[in-house]
């Protein structure tokens, strides 16, 4: 074990985010996934599987934050924040590394500094979060333009459709010059799946035959080293470039890390610089990175086992009502469908954060479960360091509860 996240109507079609399209529609949610509906006042435990994005900093995190040099970071001067991208690159096996504020910037920084000029163009899944989720901002901040290559369900995608989309014969006045191919590790869309290395391996070789960069929309690249019990170095041994989230699985409040060559990073701090990422005493935020990086890690094994159970616990429900694909299920993020065309993965994720006096007098307690409706007809669960194995088991009987219910209230109307 190694220790050390088109008009609308066109993506959501494409995609089949009709049920996420319909959630947020609804009075009370937002975007993005869909939320799992109004927000109730308090009442029961709360099991949160939203995102690993809704971790909290632990007494001591907050410790270390609170205890943390400072200097301006902009200035270049800051300890801590120096020490963290020393640690992260190293940790990488890149020769730099710099702190952003998020994950969304810290890609558009790489699509920046990649494709240095207007009109220049990348090549990237359909089902990237970076396509999908960040608001288009490679085109409409740095004017870069995206091709896409169809996501198969293992987060890779046909190295042949890749090869054929690469363009040639530049400076031919018709067409933008290749310069990026990005890829996603784990993926976020397809259920934290891990690229194979084998797959990363030659989508290097085809770059460099090419003469193009790999970036990795790392987000979640700490689960996938951890899944495969490598260090993070052997996966990004090929690639040019990372991004790599601390305020996910690792449990840091705010942060990424950019990694990769030095003139690449030098380039970056520009591009921070210009898109307001530029802060000053930031060492408390880098403090959190630091434990991060150094004692999280090694953690994650349990989100990815947590999740591991619970989604057991799916393909055993009865009545069945969900599928799952258990071999899919690799890190923290469970993707599973609903096979009961009445009961749409928004009403599924209400129920589930629904207390009432029924489930209170037949469970002992009240178990709100928070999930997002997803696309395919799915429902997505995330795992993280505040949720334990007791909650997993919490929401667990939850699954049972609103299926058990919900197969009373077809018999009723039968």
């Amino acid at each position: 074990m190694f220790v050390a996240a088109a008009p609308c109507r066109t993506l959501f079609s494409l995609l089949g985010l009709r049920h996420a399209a319909a959630a947020a529609a609804a009075p009370g949610r937002r975007g993005y996934y869909g939320r799992s509906g109004p927000q109730q006042a308090a009442r029961g435990r709360l099991v949160d599987l939203r995102s690993d994005t809704v971790t909290k900093p632990g007494p001591e995190m907050r410790r270390a934050m609170w205890e943390a040099a400072v200097g301006d970071d902009v200035m270049g001067e800051d300890p801590t924040v120096n020490e963290l991208q020393k640690v992260a690159a190293d940790m990488f096996g890149m020769e730099a590394a710099l702190f952003v504020p998020t994950g969304t910037m810290s890609n558009l920084i790489a699509v920046m500094v990649h494709c240095r000029e207007r009109g220049d163009e990348m090549i990237l899944g359909d089902m990237c979060h970076l396509h999908i989720y960040e608001q288009g901002g490679s085109a409409q901040l740095a004017g870069v333009h995206s091709t896409t290559v169809a996501t198969l369900p293992d987060g890779t995608f046909d190295l042949e459709q890749l090869e054929s989309k690469i363009r040639h014969g530049y400076p031919d006045a018709h067409y933008p010059r290749s310069r990026l191919i990005c890829v996603e590790n784990t993926h976020n869309i397809q259920g934290g799946r891990v690229l194979p290395l084998s797959f990363l391996q030659e989508v290097r070789a085809l770059a460099d035959r090419y003469g193009l960069s790999v970036h990795m929309d790392g987000a979640r690249v700490m689960n996938a080293a951890v899944a495969l019990n490598v260090p993070p170095s052997t996966i990004l041994q090929h690639t040019h470039t990372v991004s790599v989230c601390l305020s996910k699985g690792l449990g840091a409040p705010v942060g990424t890390m950019l990694a990769g060559p030095r003139d690449f990073v030098s380039r970056a701090v520009r591009c921070r610089k210009a898109l307001g990422g530029g802060m000053r005493q930031t060492g408390m935020l880098a403090a959190a990175g630091i434990l991060s990086l150094h004692e999280m890690i090694g953690r994650l094994e349990k989100d990815h086992q947590n999740a591991k159970t619970f989604a057991q616990a799916v393909t055993e429900c009865d009545p069945s009502l969900f599928a799952v694909d258990l071999a899919a299920v690799e890190t923290n993020i469970l993707r599973f469908r609903m096979t009961d065309p009445s009961l749409t993965p928004a009403e599924f994720c209400a129920r589930m954060a629904q207390v009432d006096e029924e489930e209170e007098a037949t469970l002992g307690q009240g178990v709100r479960v928070l999930m997002y409706p997803h696309f395919g007809n799915s429902v997505r669960a995330v795992w993280h360091l505040d949720i334990s194995p007791e909650d997993t088991q919490l929401a667990i009987e939850k699954l049972r509860y609103v299926a058990s219910r919900r197969m009373k209230e077809k018999i009723r109307a039968q």
